[in-house]
């Protein structure tokens, strides 16, 4: 299986290190949305899909000013899925799947320029964003970005092990190769998504972790992103059980899997770089 990794969505929010030490003054750190497409014998499947062209029209709009506000994204049509996935040669018309972590909208905002398209996502997502429990849960789901009416094919958030944690097995009409992985924490229906590229596994583990160092032995976050991470936390306690799990993932398993985060651009551009070659 062949992967392609794609930035769908640059933002620049204030999270970055200290300016000169000095506190209350931080540096603007840039942020990627990590897309995976992939080649399967049965037709592309996108791994995500960033905030979508009507981002790169009129962000305000499909992004809300606060979250505008806050991130700071980058309006450029050419970062969008749909743009560069016809820029790799292909007919977007043949992403026939599209598997999500979760519903926030810089990872579902594309799904509006892939309506055709079956959208996998685990059930307690779905109903996160169909029945919130609370005003924080209302808030965090655009609804305008569903207005289209997607294809949704949704899965109980339990299968076979898979490096110790659960998976399931199988996605529906995909390659066995394509797992969701219980995350929740960010969300309460948050996943990771695991590929085999017959090289080694790939887990997007979405927001479930957001900086690179978060999962190194000795655990380190810039207090910005750190702060962001916890104040977007849905279920107490889980994102940081999350880290633990992921880390010793990492520390046991790092030789057969490669983890990041959906946000995390060092690892965006280590792992694009080494698909090029």
């Amino acid at each position: 299986m062949r992967v392609h990794h794609l930035n769908c969505g640059t933002m620049r929010p204030l999270g970055g290190r200290l300016i000169d030490g000095r506190p209350g003054l931080f540096r603007r750190a840039t942020m990627v949305c990590h897309c995976l497409l992939l080649e399967t014998g049965t037709g592309l499947v996108l791994v995500e899909t960033g905030m979508g062209t009507p981002a790169a029209v009129d962000r305000n709009a499909w992004l809300g000013k606060g979250f505008v506000r806050q991130s700071n994204p980058v309006e450029d049509p050419a970062q969008t899925a749909v743009a560069q996935i016809r820029a790799l040669g292909f007919d977007p018309a043949d992403v026939r799947d599209i598997v999500l972590t979760h519903l926030d909208l810089d990872h579902a905002g594309g799904l509006i320029d892939f309506p055709w398209a079956r959208v996998h996502v685990y059930a307690e997502e779905l109903r996160a964003f169909q029945e919130p429990r609370d005003a924080a849960e209302r808030g965090r789901y655009r609804t305008i970005q569903f207005a289209h009416g997607p294809q949704w094919t949704s899965y109980a958030d339990n299968g076979e092990r898979w490096f110790g944690f659960d998976a399931v097995r199988q996605l529906d009409g995909l390659p066995p190769e394509i797992l969701l992985i219980p995350l929740s924490g960010h969300t309460r229906g948050h996943a990771g998504v695991a590929v085999d590229t017959g090289d080694g596994w790939l887990l997007n583990a979405g927001d479930s972790f957001f900086f690179h160092g978060q999962v190194d032995a000795t655990p380190h976050c810039p207090p910005g992103l750190r702060w962001f991470e916890g104040h977007m936390e849905t279920v107490k306690g889980a994102r940081l059980d999350n880290h633990r799990r992921l880390r010793q993932l990492v520390q046991e398993h790092g030789d057969e899997v490669t983890v990041f985060a959906a946000h995390d651009e060092t690892a965006f551009v280590r792992l694009s770089s080494r698909s090029k070659v």
